[in-house]
């Protein structure tokens, strides 16, 4: 398709379609996940897509936010790029990380032999935001995380901690740690775990700060930023996916009548709102590639293509009936899925507002 694409993304785009047609032939139900993971991790490897999520300097490929988009959507067009094992673990904040933290927790981690949380998000009946009071060469650390992503295996959690006197942080907690203690392990509603955690005068070294004290909400944002592209991504796969569905759905002979004026209109503004929120993740990569502030560019290409993924999956429900109910229908996981995506990396509405706030207060922000 003319996306104005180089030679070399178009390539790209042609693996990351093999390697989902591959996948989506597996036998994905199979009663050992993590066996089915790593071969889906091998054969992303062959591909040239598992490195992509990792920089140069620690043996990756260093994907640009194109082409992440790409190989992100490509994926999802076959409903495969929610799966474990596609993409290697991303350093994230770690890149930021001093060189002690980064050897004897970057390494491991990116090798898989260590997993990681990313502690944001506070209690809403929290007094305070965690907070960190300087002791010598330490830090002493108290309060609570609600919403661990990736809580509930995670070895050390890179978190958001307010030090006294000094601002915002991130700073690497191990699990391990005396203060430390897992609430409650959950999983969302589109399969993912995660998980509350406590910290009780929790002390850890002051060479445990990502960066400098102070930084750590532009820190934070950064990473929250790079997901809520992921996610942007792999909503305008899964539109195409929707879409294809349905038009499959209509043309089958077991559907009976060739499809009324009604359910004509309905589909064509499926493809219409696919097409909008498909245009606006590609031209926010673009900005991001070119080095632009585009906070609210990104807010908003996660809002059009989650909400739109949303829509089109409810009345694509609508229009292939009851048998989209049934656990195995890909309606049914999709359904799911994309109900966590509107809430992730900021809800919708809370989303709408900052970007209101980044014009009306900031004058940033594009249309």
């Amino acid at each position: 398709m003319p996306d104005f694409l180089t030679e070399e993304q178009n390539e790209l785009r042609q693996r990351a379609d093999s390697l989902a047609q591959q996948i989506s032939e597996m036998e994905l139900n199979s009663s050992d996940p993590k066996k089915v993971q790593l071969q889906i991790r091998d054969k992303s490897k062959r591909a040239g897509i598992f490195h992509l999520t990792q920089p140069i300097e620690y043996g990756g490929l260093g994907g640009t936010a194109m082409e992440l988009t790409i190989a992100r959507e490509s994926l999802a067009i076959k409903n495969v790029g929610h799966l474990p094992g596609i993409f290697g673990p991303s350093p994230g904040l770690l890149t930021k990380a001093s060189e002690e933290i980064k050897q004897k927790f970057l390494d491991p981690y990116l090798s898989g032999d260590a997993e990681s949380g990313f502690g944001f998000t506070e209690p809403p009946d929290a007094q305070r935001h965690t907070w960190a009071q300087s002791e010598g060469e330490e830090l002493v650390i108290n309060g609570a995380k609600s919403y661990v992503t990736g809580g509930s295996n995670a070895d050390f959690i890179n978190t958001l901690v307010e030090v006294e006197d000094i601002g915002p942080a991130m700073v690497l907690i191990e699990t391990s740690r005396a203060g430390v203690e897992l609430q409650t392990a959950f999983s969302s509603v589109d399969g993912s775990h995660h998980a509350s955690f406590t910290f009780t005068d929790v002390r850890v070294p002051k060479s445990h700060l990502i960066g400098e004290a102070g930084t750590g909400m532009s820190r934070a944002l950064e990473q929250v930023n790079s997901v809520r592209m992921a996610i942007a991504a792999n909503c305008i796969g899964l539109n195409q996916f929707v879409c294809d569905l349905v038009a499959s759905n209509l043309a089958s002979t077991k559907n009976g009548l060739y499809p009324n004026h009604e359910t004509r209109v309905k589909f064509g503004r499926m493809r219409t709102h696919a097409f909008a929120a498909r245009s606006s993740v590609y031209r926010t990569a673009r900005l991001i590639e070119a080095g632009e502030n585009c906070v609210n560019e990104i807010m908003a290409s996660k809002i059009l293509a989650s909400e739109t993924i949303a829509e089109l999956t409810d009345i694509a429900i609508q229009i292939v009936g009851g048998e989209a109910l049934i656990e195995s229908h890909p309606l049914a996981s999709i359904f799911r899925r994309v109900r966590a995506s509107r809430l992730a990396e900021g809800p919708t509405d809370t989303l709408h507002a900052n970007i209101s706030r980044g014009y009306l207060d900031l004058n940033l922000g594009r249309i």
